[in-house]
């Protein structure tokens, strides 16, 4: 993993993208690791019948994936201070065809943000950023914000 600095960094800098392709297979293991047993989010007729094209992502899985989009950028010296998020629009897993291979929406969601402020606080080489999550159509239906603290080169 490489280490960003604080001198390298400026205000409209964009964070290193993060691309999954989460399937329904991915969506049924996040459901046991958290507990959230929701059919909406691995059962395809039940979720049509919630009005859903499908099965949806969780939405504490795409915001684990902003927080993994974060700490893999700001490196292992870098603190992330503040996350928050929101889900105002629902994302689609890629169709599984068999458990080996994807088919159907194979378009990734890319986790993205941009660095909106530069500064520092209580000696902490600060960063404001916000964060999203769009689709293939470019829509962002997951934003937040976040504040990271990077180390200095000096």
């Amino acid at each position: 993993m490489t280490q960003i600095y604080w001198e390298n960094i400026e205000e409209g800098n964009e964070i290193t993208p993060l691309e999954k392709k989460p399937t329904t297979q991915d969506l049924a293991k996040w459901a046991g690791a958290s507990g959230d047993f929701n059919p909406l989010h691995y059962e395809d007729t039940f979720a049509k019948t919630q009005h859903m094209e499908g099965p949806i992502v969780h939405g504490q899985l795409k915001r684990a994936w902003l927080a993994q989009m974060l700490t893999d950028w700001i490196g292992e010296y870098g603190d992330l201070l503040k996350f928050s998020c929101q889900f105002r629009a629902v994302d689609y897993p890629c169709v599984m065809k068999d458990l080996f291979e994807s088919t159907g929406d194979d378009n990734p969601l890319m986790c993205k943000g941009k660095v909106t402020k530069k500064y520092t606080d209580d000696g902490k080489n600060c960063l404001d950023c916000d964060i999203w999550i769009e689709n293939a159509k470019g829509e962002s239906g997951t934003l937040g914000k976040a504040t990271v603290a990077l180390p200095s080169k000096g």
